[in-house]
């Protein structure tokens, strides 16, 4: 919204700072760290009253401690992404409005699902397959509706990391299937991952970071002759919305860090990860997603392994699953876990990002 003022340039020569995606995008994470910042103790009053006597802590994790710790913290990291993009973004970009989309819905089933499971009036929230169906059709509006508003020139097209010029055409109907796979998958994935006191804030914001990279990047005709990837116009207008995202994480880390004042819930982990796999397909990165955020694909396949063995031989592979329980239950102390993860994502995301040049 912001970005009108560039317009006024010659009035005030400051207003073409708005002209550049940097600019926006630094000013969209600054906005969105010190909202977080003012709303915050604000909200963590309000829920912990408001919530007194609920159920904050899901029954399947081991942490009864923790128990009365208000959670639906996702409020806060939306509400202050959403008021960051409608203010730094260029409104008129097509992608922006698919991005509020998709993350107002996975947000409004996460906040019906921790509010039922708050208040025990449906056990552990919505039914899983309810949830799921209703993610998976909001995932396939929106990448159908990308495919249509999208000027790529392959606007059905996957591009494989580490393969140079090498683009799949999955045609209309697959691409939607599978972009609704990577939005519903990562925002599960990132659910799951939600375990511990700022497991996924960090994680998450240095994916949204690397994307905001990459989609300055894929946004930028020259950028995209010299490495090899497919142009994507209109796309660094995500570089933006990422820079909001980061901002809005690490506002809500500083409530959510050891020992936690709010929890994320998955009023914020479902529209989060779904924000995620959705900028990943309008930027054409699908793959790239896989491996900068390989710890939330990790926690995953820990659950599938877990259930899928124990179903046929009635073994355990790991002593709990998602994989951050395993290593509680080893004795690791909480911290211990959080950082060490931080670290692979990190590293995750050095490699993933490295993908540009290996071709």
């Amino acid at each position: 919204m912001l970005n009108f003022l560039a317009s006024y340039a010659d009035v005030f020569q400051l207003f073409n700072l708005l002209n550049y995606l940097t600019v926006r995008a630094g000013g969209a994470m600054l906005t969105a760290f010190f909202l977080s910042m003012w709303m915050g103790p604000s909200l963590i009053l309000r829920f912990r009253v408001w919530q007194r006597g609920g159920n904050t802590v899901k029954d399947v994790l081991p942490h009864a401690g923790k128990a009365g710790t208000p959670t639906m913290g996702g409020v806060l990291v939306i509400g202050t992404f959403v008021a960051s993009v409608l203010l730094w973004t260029k409104l008129s970009n097509p992608f922006v409005w698919l991005c509020l989309f998709v993350v107002t819905a996975f947000f409004t089933i996460g906040f019906v699902d921790d509010w039922l499971n708050l208040r025990k009036l449906w056990k552990n929230g919505l039914p899983g397959r309810l949830r799921l169906s209703l993610q998976t059709v909001v995932a396939i509006v929106a990448v159908f509706s990308s495919v249509h508003l999208t000027q790529a020139a392959q606007p059905t097209g996957i591009q494989l990391p580490f393969l140079k010029e090498l683009v799949v055409d999955f045609g209309i109907f697959f691409f939607v299937l599978f972009g609704a796979f990577v939005v519903v998958g990562t925002a599960n994935a990132v659910n799951l991952t939600d375990g511990l006191d700022g497991l996924v804030s960090i994680p998450a914001g240095i994916v949204a970071a690397s994307f905001a990279a990459l989609a300055y990047l894929i946004g930028r005709a020259d950028y995209t002759s010299y490495l090899n990837i497919a142009f994507v116009p209109g796309a660094g207008e995500m570089a933006v919305a990422c820079g909001a995202m980061v901002g809005a994480l690490l506002g809500f880390l500083w409530y959510n860090a050891p020992p936690a004042r709010i929890f994320m819930g998955d009023t914020g982990s479902l529209p989060l990860g779904g924000f995620l796999g959705l900028v990943a397909v309008l930027i054409k990165q699908e793959f790239t997603l896989m491996i900068v955020g390989g710890l939330f694909v990790m926690e995953t396949v820990s659950v599938i392994v877990q259930v899928t063995v124990f179903k046929m031989t009635g073994k355990r592979v790991l002593r709990m699953a998602p994989l951050h329980h395993h290593f509680e239950q080893k004795g690791w102390p909480e911290s211990t876990i959080v950082v060490r993860f931080w670290i692979i994502s990190l590293i995750l995301a050095m490699i993933g990002l490295a993908t540009l040049k290996l071709r």
